[in-house]
């Protein structure tokens, strides 16, 4: 049985070509090297947010990236930067999913009232759909 861990996304660093999500929590060195990119995506719509999927062998854990950092989330999809998020000072994973699936996501809330009015409104607002 797979079991779910939220991990709450507080920013973005740029670092050179790379765009890195920060983390409000510190995890654990050896947890994060097991980590590895879900390489798929969710939507909250009661917590306006996105939910980025990494994974070990027994657990899901979900990267949520709240309303707060949409607009700089809207930028670097427009500009298809890399996305890292970073698990310790040693150790990111890339979200080479990331693009994709939140073209996906777009595509899907834009004009459809069934991920609810606020989300498809703060959606096509902050993504400018």
């Amino acid at each position: 049985m797979f079991l779910m861990k939220k991990l709450i996304a507080k920013k973005f660093e740029k670092n050179d070509e790379t765009m890195t999500l920060i983390l409000e929590e510190v995890i654990d060195e050896q947890l994060a090297l097991e980590l590895k990119d879900g390489e798929r995506m969710l939507v909250d719509s009661d917590q306006l947010a996105f939910i980025y999927i990494l994974e070990d062998s027994t657990q899901f854990y979900y990267v949520t990236i709240p309303q707060e950092l949409w607009k700089d989330l809207a930028d670097i999809h427009r500009q298809e930067q890399r996305v890292d998020v970073k698990l310790t000072d040693q150790v990111t994973v890339e979200l080479k999913a990331l693009h994709h699936e939140l073209s996906f996501l777009l595509e899907n809330i834009a004009g459809n009232g069934n991920y609810g009015e606020e989300l498809e409104k703060v959606v096509t607002s902050e993504f400018m759909l």
